[in-house]
């Protein structure tokens, strides 16, 4: 073997031979060229072993098992490379072929995490075994990138599962198993303790098991649930679409419909054929534009974020080892449950001890259902639930050296609790606001060290949504910033960092596609087709069904407090077209929002929505624009809200393009498939100067709220596109 192989061959006396997957150049193996070379080599010299070859273990030298395909060559493909890519992925599927029917038992030793290209290479193996690592994780994620499997994974995982449990335990959800559950869904065949088990469990079905084959390459081998050309089968092929468009709503990912392409093909030709169709379904979306955008955004903004870009560098980190939460209300609550999960002490204060011990009772509740699905244990939920302390006596905070504040959205209730906390906790606690709108510049003022306050803007439901907007207010020092992102990836969610501002990043951009949408309903659209247009755009909550969530009370408040700051600066308000249609519902109709019971939607007696308020066709709606250009709707949803984040970056309250991108996709729901706000300006048929093209277009048709901001106009007459290089 050559110096430079990815691939190490270590042969023992008894005929194992152990390939070890170590990259020389790289932190982690991952297909790229040199790897597709290796393995063409070390195949070939498996082949010409003969009888001294008894088995094989493919094991790895990295912390990690195998990494996956290479982003950076898979991003860079075009229409031009497309034949020499397909051709790679040809490659590696020919090699893993030769390796699974070289007629002698061979096991992966997953010693980590395997995802995408790494599972794959399990998958040719007759036999899994997985170490017992906390970060372990098998799967095929490639969907989550705008991708699908491209060595070997469709086709062998329909083989072994089936079309429908491939599709829906493997393929369609991108899902990242750990060591257990994997065991549980047929992922894996065992699980190992630790590396010298790892080994001996390989060996052992070695041993076991002198002439082994893939359960495929066996006489009489049948697709579990049958094939497309099976009667029965056919009849519920139908269900296949439809259900995968519920799913996407009609917005358009085009993997998950070549993932159900390529299963369903190849699950009808033999295994050689179904590898090429499987290829060609993944080359169409390599020369596509969502998958570009995907992989930048879910692999390097996000790591580019969560690796602290925008975190003072020069700073030591810090731990946070109790925290102050104060007001017990659903933010709170779900709060002091994030902080409680990653180990810290939190007292939980409320104006009330019952009205703190209800915010606990959320924790509770979550521990409970967690507990009951078997994703933790009850000892484990019971230290977790120890760590909360509910109390209504400010004496009880002290020691805390974090403060995060997260009562109702009124500047001088929040100036109060800061208050009396700041003057009980550690005296360099970290202070932090809970806010949306209110600029932290002027909440500062409640606080006497002004350089340690910060603002976390949590997302709603706590538990579940990912990111953290961190707002560092003028007198914010780099200490507290610094503070503020440890503390964000100490519970393990995802900080963004901005400047300072009325709505900050994501509160003022989805207020400009809630506005869109309003405005829509008030030029008279049929709200229904409103909605459509909205799903059809890829956004997951409807525009007009999340203004109700909001209730149109809230932004009507915050409209009329930026209102009165902009009139307070010398400026002029200019009335957006949803306005109208906000004070309509609320003063003509009443109908504020869910939490009313009425709003755009109805409600019955236990707050589910049923259906759209028929009033609303009565009141609003044109006839005359039934036949509406969804195109057209779709985008200006989606150009209001990049134009303004472009403002935002014009205007420094975005500091980077990667946490624009991220957190328009976490935070606020901005479509998966565009890569981000920016991003999709990036992606845009044409570049930046098409979609400046196609926003003076709507600037002409809808107002000035479309017209492209100077730096945009500045980048595309340059050449250039939104990035942080």
């Amino acid at each position: 073997m050559t110096e430079n192989t990815t691939i190490r061959w270590e042969q023992d006396d008894t005929g194992v031979v152990t390939l070890v997957l170590d990259d020389p150049g790289r932190p982690v193996n991952t297909m790229n060229a040199a790897f597709i070379d290796s393995l063409d080599a070390v195949v070939e010299r498996l082949e010409g072993s003969g009888d001294t070859l008894r088995g094989v273990i493919v094991a790895s030298a990295k912390d990690t098992f195998f990494a996956g395909g290479d982003l950076r060559d898979l991003r860079a493909v075009t229409p031009e490379t497309a034949d020499r890519s397909f051709e790679a992925g040809m490659r590696v599927k020919r090699a893993l072929r030769r390796l699974e029917t070289l007629g002698v038992p061979v096991v992966a030793a997953l010693n980590g995490t395997a995802l995408g290209g790494g599972y794959e290479i399990a998958l040719a193996c007759h036999h899994r075994v997985l170490l017992d690592r906390p970060t372990a994780r098998v799967g095929l994620p490639e969907v989550t990138f705008g991708l699908l499997p491209g060595g070997g994974g469709v086709t062998r995982t329909v083989r072994m599962f089936g079309i429908a449990a491939a599709l829906q335990k493997v393929l369609l959800e991108g899902r990242q198993y750990a060591p257990a559950p994997a065991l549980d869904a047929g992922l894996v065949d065992e699980i190992a303790a630790d590396q010298t088990e790892l080994l001996t469990r390989a060996r052992a079905f070695i041993d076991a098991h002198p002439e082994s084959a893939q359960p495929w390459d066996r006489p009489g081998h049948r697709i579990p649930g049958g094939i497309p050309s099976h009667p029965k089968f056919a009849a519920n092929l139908p269900a296949f679409p439809a259900n995968l468009r519920k799913q996407t709503n009609g917005a358009p990912y085009p993997a998950p419909r070549n993932i159900l392409a390529a299963a369903v093909e190849g699950a009808q030709v033999d295994i050689d054929t179904a590898f090429v169709i499987e290829a060609r379904y993944l080359t169409d979306l390599l020369t596509g534009q969502t998958s570009k955008n995907m992989i930048q955004a879910f692999f390097y903004d996000l790591r580019a974020v969560d690796a602290g870009a925008n975190r003072p560098q020069n700073l030591p980190s810090r731990t946070v080892t109790k925290v102050a939460v104060l007001g017990a209300g659903m933010m709170g609550a779900g709060i002091a449950y994030s902080c409680a999960r990653a180990g810290i002490d939190v007292v939980l204060k409320d104006v009330t001890p019952q009205a703190a011990a209800k915010g606990k009772a959320y924790s509770e509740k979550l521990c409970a259902r967690a507990v009951a699905k078997g994703r933790t244990s009850r000892e484990k939920a019971d230290a977790l639930l120890a760590r909360i302390t509910p109390t209504a006596d400010a004496q009880d905070l002290a020691g805390c050296d974090a403060v995060v504040e997260a009562v109702f959205e009124d500047p001088v209730l929040k100036a109060e609790v800061l208050g009396e906390a700041e003057s009980v906790v550690a005296p360099d606690a970290l202070l932090c606001s809970n806010t949306s709108t209110l600029p932290i510049t002027s909440l500062a003022g409640a606080v006497s060290r002004p350089k340690d306050f910060i603002g976390l803007h949590f997302f709603s439901p706590v538990d579940k949504m990912r990111l953290v907007e961190i707002v560092k207010g003028e007198r914010t020092g780099d200490e507290a910033l610094a503070r503020a992102f440890d503390l964000v990836r100490q519970i393990n969610k995802t900080p963004i960092v901005v400047n300072d501002s009325r709505g900050f990043f994501t509160s003022r951009v989805i207020g400009r596609f809630i506005d869109e949408g309003v405005a829509l309903v008030g030029e008279g659209y049929d709200p229904a087709t409103v909605e459509q247009a909205a799903a059809q755009a890829g956004y997951p909550a409807k525009v007009l069904s999340l203004m109700d969530e909001l209730t149109l009370t809230l932004p009507r408040r915050i409209r009329n407090e930026t209102r009165r700051a902009v009139e307070e600066a010398g400026g002029t308000w200019t009335a957006h077209p949803a306005e109208a249609v906000v004070d309509r519902m609320v003063d003509e109709f009443g109908r504020p929002g869910r939490s009313g019971g009425a709003g755009f939607y109805e409600y019955d007696e236990e707050g589910r929505r049923t259906r759209l308020w028929p009033g609303l066709r009565e009141h609003f709606a044109d006839p005359g624009l039934r036949e509406s250009d969804l195109t057209e709707l779709k985008e200006r949803m989606l150009f209001v809200e990049a134009l303004d984040s472009v403002r935002c970056l014009e205007e420094g309250v975005l500091v980077s393009v990667a946490d624009a991108n991220i957190g328009s996709l976490l935070g606020i729901g901005f479509p998966g498939w565009t890569g981000g706000v920016l991003q999709y300006v990036n992606g845009y048929e044409g570049g930046l100067p098409g979609f400046v093209d196609r926003a003076r277009e709507l600037a002409e048709r809808y107002g000035e709220r479309f017209t492209p901001p100077a730096l945009l106009l500045h980048k595309a007459e340059r050449g250039e596109t939104f990035t942080d290089d």
